[in-house]
């Protein structure tokens, strides 16, 4: 017998009718947990902040006014100002762009590199996976902030150096997840399957 072939448009309309169903459920799952929902807005608050910072801002964050130094916070000055007479408001609302561009490369680094150190360390098996491992236990020996000083202040002062020591510093963790994921996989009945066949 021929099989039954489905409309074009039908397979469309049901495809679309699963995605909205998806879509549906993951926003109930969502509104149901109060702490992603809190997360979600602290999230998108900081990336509005950042967003409009020049609006915001009631200074310009490099401007001194020697004269205002060391204020206490008023409606000028809505959180004071430093020892140059900088508005301290002005200056924390422009550094949620950098604050926010930093954990971005750091997360876009840090996270390839431990998931490709941890793929191959579980792949490879070995002694690979133990010099890799040793050395993501020592990196996880430290706590990470003083570590992630230790690096800058090995690389150097900039942003781009922070980065990549912070980078440097967290890779670790994901290395372990994707370690560990590899052998589970790596480990399955039809890998063992396929290697008889």
């Amino acid at each position: 017998p021929a099989l039954p072939t489905l409309d074009l448009t039908e397979a469309r309309r049901r495809r679309a009718e699963a995605r909205w169903r998806y879509l549906r459920d993951t926003y109930v799952l969502w509104r149901r947990n109060r702490l992603m929902v809190l997360g979600t807005a602290i999230i998108l608050g900081l990336l509005l902040v950042a967003a409009l910072a020049p609006l915001l801002a009631t200074h310009g964050p490099y401007e001194q006014v020697l004269g205002d130094r060391l204020r206490a916070p008023s409606a000028a000055y809505l959180f004071g100002t430093d020892g140059l007479g900088r508005d301290i408001f002005s200056r924390v609302v422009h550094g949620a762009r950098v604050t926010l561009t930093i954990a971005l490369l750091v997360a876009a680094i840090s996270t390839p590199l431990g998931m490709l150190i941890g793929i191959v360390a579980g792949y490879l098996g070995g002694m690979v996976d133990e010099i890799m491992m040793r050395l993501a236990d020592v990196f996880l020996a430290f706590p990470r902030l003083i570590l992630a000083i230790a690096f800058a202040a090995a690389l150097g002062p900039g942003v781009e150096n922070a980065i990549l020591a912070i980078a440097i510093a967290q890779w670790p963790s994901y290395a372990r997840l994707a370690r560990a994921e590899t052998l589970n996989v790596k480990n399955n009945d039809y890998i063992q399957a396929m290697r008889v066949l």
